[in-house]
C-alpha cells in the first residue's frame, strides 16, 4: 500500500545537468556535454551544452556556443546557436550572434550582428532569358505591358 520510493520531483540537478546559482561568479573557461542553468556570472568561454539557460539574474560576459539557448538575463560576446535562440522580455543582448532560429519576446534588448544559419533550400538557377520569357508567355494580372495594351485596344473600339 505505501511505496518506499522517494520524490522524483528532487531539486538535485542529474549528472547532464550543471547549475550556477545566483551570487556565484566564475572566470574561466567551461566545457560540457550537459544542460546548463545559469544565475549566477560567467565571465570567459562556454562551449558544447545542450542547452542553456540564462536566468534573469544570470550574466554571461564571453562566447558560448551551444545547441539551444533561452535567455533571460545579460549577455555580452559571441554567441553561436545551431538550433534555437529564445529572447525573453527581461533578456539584453550585446555582440555578434549566429542562430539556426530567433524567437524574440517583445521588450527584449537586442544589440547585436545576426547572421542565421537554416535549413539550405534547394538552389534552383534558371537562365535570365528563360525566366523573362516564360513571363512573357504568360498572361499575369499584374503585367502592366499587358493591361495597356488591352486599354488602347479598348478606347480604339
Amino acid at each position: 500500500m505505501f511505496s518506499d520510493k522517494k520524490n522524483k520531483n528532487s531539486m538535485e540537478p542529474t549528472s547532464s545537468q550543471n547549475r550556477i546559482n545566483e551570487g556565484t561568479q566564475l572566470k574561466g573557461d567551461i566545457i560540457s556535454n550537459g544542460f546548463f542553468r545559469i544565475d549566477g556570472t560567467i565571465e570567459g568561454n562556454i562551449s558544447k551544452p545542450s542547452k542553456i539557460v540564462l536566468g534573469k539574474s544570470g550574466s554571461i560576459k564571453g562566447k558560448l556556443i551551444c545547441d539551444d539557448a533561452d535567455i533571460e538575463g545579460k549577455f555580452e560576446g559571441n554567441l553561436n546557436v545551431s538550433g534555437t535562440l529564445t529572447l525573453k522580455a527581461t533578456a539584453h543582448i550585446e555582440g555578434e550572434v549566429i542562430v539556426g532560429k530567433l524567437s524574440v519576446e517583445p521588450g527584449a534588448t537586442f544589440n547585436a550582428t545576426c547572421t542565421m544559419h537554416g535549413t539550405p533550400k534547394a538552389n534552383i538557377s534558371i537562365p535570365e532569358t528563360q525566366i523573362s520569357e516564360s513571363l512573357k508567355a504568360k498572361n499575369h494580372p499584374f503585367d502592366r505591358t499587358q493591361r495597356s495594351q488591352k486599354a488602347k485596344v479598348e478606347q480604339q473600339n
